[in-house]
């Protein structure tokens, strides 16, 4: 397969959602890292072999052999370093996802700290995961609604892959709450909202409601709440000719400095540099 990367047009879907995939067919001792990731990233092998390198839940730094119809799924925040052989080089697709309903699934398919390699025994499923993968990753035209059909039937075939058990339904108090949550910071992302007045328009105190939001969408409310204007900064930068100046307030930063920071501490380089190297023409 030829190297591609593609950039996920819209961010608007919360249950679940894609950032960016691609392929690549690495060069021998070709590495990434060590860095971190914001979102979920899953890397399938179509041929070749490598090693990931990643610290457990203990801290401790594990190397895990990856080879031809296995994987690998790097987790948000969590330091991990991958190298190409530099014999029989890694030839790789990926997709970069997240979303609410996404960490309780990837815990049902049995990954974790401890667990981030892809080995599955099915080789039906494993097979009919990996077309939906390639579909996504070369049909990067169709429409957002269709691409993000495919996810779905991604993630179900990896889950089902690996453990055959079906996704269960959340308790529809917590996810009224969550609902309710992200309904309110998408009305009030643009003004200085905090964590305690989210959790009281959602009638609870801000630590039960801190420790549900973690425990439904996998990262806390802080968190979800700057990963949410990030991502409408990036829209506006992307698709608008509007000055640094006037995206700030939009986003919820009545300080242009503040969002500067923000905005490089969450993509590692500065608004105006996202703005020159993904903007539509």
């Amino acid at each position: 397969m030829e190297n591609l990367f593609h950039i996920f047009p819209s961010n608007n879907f919360i249950d679940l959602g894609m950032y960016q995939m691609g392929a690549e067919k690495c060069a021998p001792g070709h590495s990434f890292g060590p860095a971190s990731r914001n979102h979920f990233l899953f890397h399938y092998v179509l041929a070749g072999n490598g090693v990931l390198h990643a610290p457990n839940a203990n801290g401790e730094l594990c190397h895990y052999p990856i080879g031809q119809d296995e994987g690998f799924l790097l987790m948000p925040g969590h330091v991990t370093t991958y190298i190409a052989d530099s014999r029989t080089p890694w030839e790789y697709m990926w997709i970069e996802f997240d979303g609410l309903r996404v960490q309780e699934t990837l815990e049902i398919a049995g990954f974790s700290l401890e667990n981030l390699v892809y080995r599955s025994k099915k080789p039906a499923l494993r097979d009919a995961m990996r077309s939906q993968m390639l579909y996504i990753i070369q049909h990067e035209n169709a429409s957002m609604l269709e691409l993000i059909g495919h996810m779905y039937l991604f993630l179900d075939l990896m889950t089902r892959s690996l453990s055959g058990k079906p996704i269960p339904a959340k308790s529809r108090l917590r996810n009224f709450y969550i609902q309710e949550a992200i309904s309110f910071i998408e009305e009030h992302y643009q003004s200085d909202i905090s964590v305690e007045e989210i959790a009281s328009n959602c009638g609870l105190n801000r630590s039960y409601f801190g420790k549900i939001f973690k425990e439904v969408i996998g990262s806390t409310p802080q968190k979800f709440l700057l990963n949410y204007r990030m991502v409408k900064a990036t829209e506006l930068l992307r698709h608008t000719d509007m000055p640094i100046a006037e995206i700030s307030p939009l986003v919820g930063y009545q300080n242009q400095l503040h969002f500067s920071r923000a905005f490089k501490g969450h993509f590692g380089v500065s608004p105006r540099q996202w703005r020159n190297d993904n903007k539509l023409v």
